[in-house]
């Protein structure tokens, strides 16, 4: 559970209020019935007290008569009263001792004692008063009905708190749940539009709150983005038929100017810009498949392709090239996945990874597909001196150029290509150390590959 989420949050605090105002009433009715039910009792012992005090003037033996007549036939009497002397004897009443922990001249204290020809103790609300002469005046009620009450009271407060807790959670779900729900369309299509499916919209929402607003806020921000990649593919498209055009001409120009050069400088020099020519040809096409890709076009050009078949494909067309500069390659197959793929960018993508792998490494070059989790991972490796790992960041940018680790003469888009492939089919690329530099390329799968 990540607490920084703040649906977590707010189901907490959800669920946090709840309980505190289930607490603060139960709390409330706790103290309104405990007064209620008190209240007699304490009234009842003050009467008592008030009566036995008015005899205090005419001396003990009074005050000791008053004690008697209210505690006659205590047996169904609820009061409670003891006179003892000044060396704490008993002299008239129905308990035998004043209890240690109640003090004199305080409030009523409610308190367990046994009263005389009673087995069990009994809750009782009294209070001790010293009076002339070192005596000490017990009065009160018993309480035992109503602390059985009050027992009852905090039990059924237990049995409602644990049910509030219960339905303060289900609350708290509830209102967790609410907001996935009606965030999840908006979530979905913008899933979707990273997918590459621009044309996806969030439902429409009539209700007018702010998910509604969200939600035309998203729609309108996915209206601008439509249309500025259709911008984006129009000036693309423009701007490779403006550029492939003059650069094709101009190679034609070149070409025909190598056949009239009549001395070896001239032909060398038209032969290098022949080369620069050529080279510049490139680098702007691979820029524009590398723009459409980001913008998710050529989705529609995807179809079921063996993996494992492309790979060897393109070791067999690459074969020749490795061989001439003195290395090998391989292909380990181990698994044999069809995945939905724009067949020509991902040859290209991996033609590229070769070609860096003939340019800037060293050893056998190994193609390779294994399956990882609900995915499969396609890898290009060599065993040259790699790219160290404070680099990789650089060398997977678009013009990116690492010259402190690999050498050439490249545009820097080779690398930056594979990105854009890969996440046209929502996959990554990450560079590795393997005795060499290992390229991978991560692809979801529908299904699981199978061996």
């Amino acid at each position: 559970m990540n607490w920084r989420s703040t649906t977590v949050r707010f189901a907490a605090l959800v669920f946090l209020l709840q309980i505190a105002a289930a607490g603060v009433l139960l709390l409330a009715v706790r103290m309104i019935v405990h007064g209620q039910v008190y209240a007699g009792a304490a009234a009842t012992g003050e009467m008592v007290r008030q009566d036995v005090l008015a005899g205090q003037a005419r001396g003990v033996a009074a005050i000791a008569r008053a004690v008697g007549l209210h505690t006659v036939g205590d047996t169904g009497s609820r009061a409670v009263l003891l006179l003892t002397d000044a060396a704490g004897r008993p002299l008239a009443g129905n308990l035998d001792a004043l209890p240690p922990n109640v003090m004199p001249d305080g409030q009523p204290v409610q308190i367990d004692l046994y009263r005389r020809r009673h087995a069990t103790p009994e809750a009782m609300l009294v209070r001790i008063d010293r009076l002339a002469g070192g005596l000490r005046l017990l009065t009160g009620s018993v309480v035992e009905d109503e602390a059985r009450t009050v027992r009852l009271l905090e039990l059924a407060m237990l049995v409602a708190l644990s049910l509030a807790v219960a339905f303060a959670a289900l609350a708290a779900w509830l209102a967790a749940r609410m907001i996935v729900l009606r965030l999840e369309d908006t979530v979905a299509t913008l899933d979707a539009v990273r997918d590459g499916a621009l044309s996806r919209r969030v439902p429409a929402d009539a209700s007018g709150d702010a998910f509604a607003l969200l939600a035309a806020s998203v729609n309108a921000t996915l209206d601008r983005t439509g249309r500025l990649v259709e911008e984006l593919t129009l000036a693309t498209d423009m701007l490779a038929h403006d550029l492939k055009s003059p650069l094709t001409r101009l190679r034609s120009a070149l070409e025909r100017a190598a056949v009239a050069a009549d001395t070896p400088a001239a032909h060398e020099a038209v032969e290098r810009a022949q080369a620069e020519g050529q080279r510049l040809l490139t680098t702007v096409e691979t820029a524009l498949r590398i723009s459409r890709a980001e913008a998710g076009i050529g989705r529609d050009a995807f179809a079921p392709v063996d993996i494992a078949v492309e790979l060897e494909e393109i070791a067999e067309i690459y074969g020749p090239l490795v061989e001439e500069a003195g290395r090998a390659i391989r292909v380990v197959t181990p698994v044999r996945p069809t995945l939905n793929l724009h067949r020509e960018l991902m040859a290209q993508a991996l033609g590229n990874l070769i070609d860096n792998a003939v340019k800037y490494g060293a050893g056998t070059i190994m193609l390779a597909v294994e399956a990882i989790g609900d995915g499969v991972r396609v890898s290009v490796s060599d065993e040259g001196a790699g790219i160290a790992p404070e680099h990789r960041a650089a060398a997977l940018r678009r013009f990116g150029r690492v010259d402190e680790a690999r050498g050439g003469s490249g545009a820097g888009l080779g690398l930056s290509l594979v990105g854009a492939v890969a996440r046209l089919h929502g996959g990554s690329v990450a560079l590795q150390e393997a005795g060499g530099l290992r390229v991978v390329i991560d692809l979801p799968v529908g299904e699981e590959p199978t061996g």
